[in-house]
């Protein structure tokens, strides 16, 4: 593994990144070749609210060398209960902004390129084209389909996670190996799922299941482990029990089967209801 990953990343580590990397590179599975394939890889995370926070910070902290993040909102009180890249005096400033002033100061190596705009059918693409990978932290339906498909159609895995309550789920889909379609084929109607806003999320969860898409995050890097490829986690904090689904690619997904009729990214609002259908 070490051998392979060296041949990845060549450029050869300071000795304060040694130190600073340390308990990365002692491990077999990561070793000093695959810390520089860390700080060669690039990012994007869609979100940073509950889910993107912690998901930014483990990754500048593993010394992940780009780092984007998506996102048009500005602090709320209401975010500081569990969004842990802001703090109460960002109340009020740009989310980005905020993002980018934590990260930094966790890491100041780290490039942080902030997209403060909302991800949409015109932009997604041209978004995610300089990234490795993509993370979903989005909290509507609209976006997560919108996600899912801009992330396939550019070939890039994609490290999917929710929240709600006390439920949580993760998931990765690589490219060719399953979409969010062939799981979620049809959105639900509007207003059926409440969002976080209307029902509440306990605080800890976010951090848990971004731990988890951090962690998958590093691995689908690394290609080390198994991913959660073809697996769905379930996870019911309040009963503390995690269960895993199968997940197959689906042969009829419109998406990613073997007649696929997505074939480029559409209206989403439109797809899921939430905007009328133009005349």
């Amino acid at each position: 593994m070490e051998d392979e990953l060296s041949m990845a990343a060549t450029q050869a580590l300071t000795p304060y990144q040694v130190r600073r990397y340390s308990r990365h590179i002692i491990m077999p599975q990561v070793g000093s070749g695959g810390q520089r394939r860390l700080l060669d890889s690039s990012v994007l995370i869609i979100g940073a609210g509950g889910l993107g926070s912690p998901v930014a910070i483990y990754l500048a902290l593993a010394g992940v060398g780009s780092i984007g993040i998506v996102d048009f909102d500005v602090v709320d009180v209401t975010n500081l209960q569990r969004q842990i890249l802001h703090h109460d005096d960002d109340i009020g400033r740009s989310k980005v902004q905020s993002a980018r002033e934590t990260l930094l100061a966790y890491n100041p190596d780290v490039n942080v390129i902030t997209y403060e705009e909302p991800i949409t059918s015109e932009n997604a693409m041209d978004m995610m084209s300089g990234f490795d990978v993509i993370v979903s932290g989005a909290d509507n339906f609209s976006a997560r389909y919108l996600i899912n498909d801009a992330a396939y159609l550019s070939d890039k895995p994609l490290v999917d996670g929710s929240i709600l309550m006390f439920d949580g789920r993760a998931a990765v889909y690589a490219p060719g190996e399953g979409c969010y379609r062939c799981v979620f084929p049809d959105p639900p109607p509007p207003g059926e799922v409440p969002n976080c806003a209307e029902a509440g999320v306990l605080g800890m969860l976010p951090g848990l299941v971004g731990s988890i898409q951090a962690t998958e995050t590093v691995k689908v890097l690394l290609s080390i482990g198994k991913p959660l490829v073809g697996k769905l986690l379930l996870i019911d904090a309040l009963d503390m029990d995690f269960r895993e689904v199968k997940v197959r690619r689906d042969v009829n997904c419109p998406l990613c089967g073997d007649n696929p009729t997505v074939t480029e990214l559409i209206d989403y609002d439109v797809f899921c209801g939430v905007a009328p259908v133009p005349a």
